[in-house]
């Protein structure tokens, strides 16, 4: 039995076996035993008379051991069964010299140095199992809407972002590769016979799916070779991208909605004891912050407000209203005050619109295709797309997406003018040439969800091994 499920059995002084790591042995008797399945220890209680002490020696924080013996009525408080130790075997030693996971409060900067170690600590044993759960609801949201898995590359020659900052893959060699005429590095020489990266994102190939399969889903790793070291981006992260034949804007952001919503209740549902452990760690870390700088709500009161609010639609323009007549634009309290419209919203912009105007989660629309990408399609005024971002409090956008640009000749004049070669997307421009359509998507970092259901200040705490600028480890 798992230790998760020893602690709901009802004690009748049955034989139970648990395996685990000791969290801690104190008083030469009680082990704090836990596998990972729980946040929560099983107190083991042994016989020290009657256990070798060569074998009480062993047991120290970290190492691996087996208890068998009986499940009783606990004697304390704070569990309501314990095991009364019959047997012990020690399968792994650990020496308490050099564990660094002592039974003390190891700072997060600490622990992300040990990241090999750190899934053992209880808060990221409830943040690992929290992402586990929140995954299973992703693939189980579009199986049950008739979605289809859609596998996209992790090699690609093309940069559906069009901003260029993508890790290069080659075979070819790095002191000496060959070169053309001209000085340059003959990629035709490469393993792919052409330049090669690493995906910046698979939408580009979604669409290829949706145009067959009507709807379909990717959730894969991407890569950005983005020089950022900030609390909220990293170099690998893995996306979730739909894409859907014969949706229009308004149906893209209703299935994001019920998308966000199905993630988080999923959660609430079924990680309740691992939410209550992050929200009390949550709660200590706003105490030693100044009272300004404190997030209004809790973890889980802010979970349950994205769940039973309706999110709010509002239309860029409108939001910019919104913004230059607000208190914190006025005062000059904005980092980066609104003046105009074009102006590209931050993060502080978003969580006034969110936390504070409408005090519910927001999707903005048609935004200005200046500051948007080349594949949304242009609105009648010329000026706008039809993109929207949904936005969450505590942490603004964590879904985009946008109704595709359909017609042909618009694309290709699009790409021309971020200077993007239309022979180059060949194969994407002929969906638009072969029965094209009205269609739509989004996407939503994994990373940017696991970091705000589990109320994690930083991203790099949410995936087991981090990749960022100057650390790719393990």
């Amino acid at each position: 039995m798992t230790i998760a499920q020893i602690l709901k059995t009802p004690a009748q002084q049955q034989p139970v076996t648990a395996r685990g790591w000791v969290r801690t042995f104190r008083s030469n008797r009680f082990i704090a035993l836990n596998d990972g399945s729980t946040g929560s220890n099983v107190q083991c209680v042994v016989d020290f008379e009657n256990t070798p002490e060569d074998v009480l020696k062993r047991i120290t924080t970290g190492a691996a051991v087996e208890v068998r013996g009986l499940l009783v009525a606990s004697q304390g408080s704070g569990q309501a069964v314990e095991i009364q130790v019959q047997e012990l075997i020690v399968h792994g030693d650990s020496s308490p010299e050099e564990y660094p996971l002592q039974p003390k409060r190891h700072s997060l900067e600490f622990l992300r140095e040990i990241a090999h170690l750190r899934p053992r600590t209880a808060t990221f044993s409830a943040v690992f199992r929290i992402r586990h759960e929140a995954q299973y609801a992703v693939h189980q949201f579009f199986h049950d809407r008739g979605f289809y898995h859609w596998a996209t590359p992790i090699i690609t020659s093309s940069d559906a972002e069009g901003a260029g900052e993508m890790f290069r893959v080659t075979s070819l060699p790095a002191d000496n590769p060959p070169r053309t005429e001209s000085g340059e590095v003959d990629y035709s020489e490469d393993f792919f016979g052409q330049s090669t990266n690493l995906t910046v994102s698979g939408q580009l190939e979604g669409e290829l799916g949706a145009m067959a399969l009507g709807k379909i889903y990717t959730f894969g790793p991407t890569f950005r070779a983005e020089n950022s070291n900030t609390t909220r981006h990293l170099s690998e992260f893995w996306m979730i991208e739909p894409e859907m034949a014969f949706y229009t804007l308004e149906d893209n952001m209703q299935l994001a909605e019920d998308f966000a919503k199905h993630i988080i209740r999923h959660v609430l549902d079924r990680c309740a004891d691992d939410l209550a452990v992050l929200d009390q760690r949550l709660q200590q870390e706003e105490q030693s912050k100044p009272a300004a700088q404190r997030q209004p709500m809790g973890l889980i009161e802010k979970l349950n407000f994205v769940v039973n609010n309706p999110f709010v639609r509002c239309s860029y323009t409108e939001a910019i209203e919104i913004l230059k007549a607000s208190k914190p634009n006025q005062k000059g309290q904005f980092a980066y005050p609104i003046e105009a419209w074009g102006a590209d919203l931050q993060s502080e912009h978003e969580r006034y619109l969110v936390e504070k105007h409408f005090q519910a989660p927001v999707v903005l629309f048609d935004y200005p295709a200046s500051i948007k990408a080349f594949y949304m399609r242009l609105n009648e005024d010329g000026n706008t797309v039809r993109a929207m971002d949904v936005l969450f409090p505590g942490i603004g956008e964590i879904i985009g997406g946008s109704q595709r640009e359909e017609r042909h000749d618009v694309l290709v004049e699009k790409m021309k003018a971020v200077g993007i070669d239309p022979h180059h997307l060949d194969w994407y421009l002929d969906t638009r040439k072969f029965g094209t359509c009205v269609h739509s998507g989004f996407g939503l970092g994994f990373e940017r969800m696991i970091q705000f259901v589990t109320g994690m200040g930083n991203i790099r705490d949410v995936i087991p091994f981090p990749r960022f600028p100057g650390s790719a480890k393990f």
